[in-house]
C-alpha cells in the first residue's frame, strides 16, 4: 500500500505554448518529448527529478471550465500497481481505469493520483505516445532545480483531519508537523503528511471557517474548489536563483520590510546576511536542525490560483513555520490590491 515517489505531475492549461514557455524560459526546464492526439496535446518537461506533464486539448475542457488551469494528476509510484490499488480501494479510496494498468485514485477535488511502477526518474511516463525532442538530454537536468520538495494543497474549511486520515489509509503517509496561524479577521490550519521514503510531503492547508473570509476562501472560490496551491521546488542556493528567475521573468511575492526588520532579534546567527536577504526579498527560519530559506511566486495563471515556491535548506527539516504567518499576510496584500 505505500507509496514512493512523485512520479510526474500534470497540468491543464488553456494557453499550451505560454506555460512551456513559463517553465523553459523562466525556471529552467527543459522539454523532453511531444504527444498530440485527437483529445490532449501534451508536452513533458523535467528539472532535476521533477516531471511536469502540461496538457490542453478536448481532454482539459471540463476541468479547466470548473477550475482554471492547475493541476489534474499527481502521480504516485509504488512497488506493485495491482496491489496498492486494491489496497487502495479496501481503504474507501474511488479507483478508476483498470487496476492492472495505470489506475487512478481520486484524491481531492478534481486532483487524482495516477498509480505507477517504480522506475528510472529518466524513464517517460507511460500512459503516452511520447515523440522524443532531437536534442533532450539523456539524464536530469539539474542546473538549478533538484527536486520537488513538496506540494501545497488548499482544502475546505474543516476538512484536513479527513484527509489527513486518507493519506494515512489509503497511501501510508503520516502526519509530520500541525500549525494554527491566526492573522486576526483571519485563520488557516496546516497539517504537513509525508511518506516513510520522504519522497511526498503534501502540506494541507485550510481556512478557519469560524474566522472572516480571507485568502484561502478566495482560492476555493476561484479554483472552483479544492486544488492545489503551490509546487515548492529544492534549490541548492536560493539568493541567486531569485535574482535568475526574475530576469527570466518570475514574479514573486512582495515581503514588507517591517519582516527583515525583526530578523536580528530572531535569528542573531543570519545576522550577515540579513541585508542579502532583504535585497531578494527572501524569507528565513529556523528549526532545531538548520535554516529554511523560501520564496514565492505571484500565479502566473488567470485565475490567480497555483503559485510556486523555491526553498533551499541548510539542514532544515520544517516548512518555515515563523514564515507561514508571512507568506499569508503577502498573499493577502496581493489579494487586496487586486480587488
Amino acid at each position: 500500500m505505500a507509496v514512493h515517489d512523485v512520479g510526474y505531475i500534470e497540468l491543464y492549461t488553456s494557453s499550451k505554448k505560454s506555460v512551456i514557455d513559463y517553465f523553459v524560459s523562466s525556471m529552467g526546464f527543459r522539454k523532453i518529448a511531444d504527444q498530440v492526439g485527437a483529445e490532449r496535446s501534451s508536452a513533458l518537461l523535467r528539472h532535476g527529478t521533477v516531471q511536469l506533464i502540461v496538457t490542453t486539448g478536448p481532454a482539459a475542457w471540463k476541468f479547466l471550465d470548473s477550475h482554471g488551469d492547475g493541476i489534474v494528476d499527481i502521480a504516485l509510484t509504488c512497488d506493485d500497481v495491482e496491489q496498492t490499488a486494491q489496497a487502495a480501494v479496501a481503504a474507501g479510496a474511488t479507483v478508476t481505469g483498470s487496476v492492472r494498468g495505470n489506475p487512478k485514485v481520486v484524491g481531492f477535488g478534481s486532483v487524482v493520483h495516477t498509480l505507477l511502477p517504480r522506475t528510472d526518474s529518466t524513464d517517460l511516463p507511460p500512459g503516452h505516445n511520447w515523440v522524443v525532442e532531437p536534442d533532450a538530454p539523456n539524464g536530469p537536468h539539474t542546473d538549478r532545480i533538484q527536486l520537488l520538495d513538496h506540494i501545497a494543497v488548499c482544502l475546505e474549511g474543516g476538512s484536513i483531519p479527513r484527509y489527513t486520515d486518507f493519506y494515512r489509509d489509503v497511501f501510508g503517509m503520516s502526519p509530520y508537523s500541525s500549525e494554527y496561524v491566526d492573522v486576526g479577521e483571519h485563520a488557516m490550519d496546516s497539517t504537513v503528511v509525508r511518506n516513510s521514503s520522504g519522497g511526498i510531503t503534501f502540506t494541507l492547508v485550510a481556512p478557519d471557517t469560524g474566522k472572516g473570509q480571507g485568502q484561502l476562501d478566495a482560492f476555493l472560490e476561484r479554483n472552483g474548489g479544492p486544488g492545489v496551491q503551490h509546487l515548492a521546488f529544492l534549490v541548492d542556493s536560493i539568493i541567486p536563483v531569485v535574482g535568475e528567475f526574475r530576469d527570466r521573468g518570475v514574479e514573486f511575492l512582495t515581503i514588507p520590510d517591517a519582516y527583515y526588520d525583526s530578523l536580528d532579534e530572531r535569528l542573531p546567527d543570519m545576522h550577515m546576511e540579513i541585508a542579502t536577504l532583504r535585497s531578494a526579498k527572501v524569507l528565513v527560519d529556523r528549526d532545531e536542525w538548520g535554516h529554511l530559506l523560501q520564496l514565492f511566486s505571484r500565479s502566473p495563471y488567470e485565475r490567480n490560483t497555483l503559485f510556486y515556491e523555491l526553498i533551499e535548506r541548510r539542514g532544515s527539516r520544517g516548512f518555515g513555520s515563523a514564515n507561514i504567518r508571512a507568506l499569508y499576510e503577502a498573499v493577502e496584500h496581493d489579494r487586496l490590491a487586486s480587488e
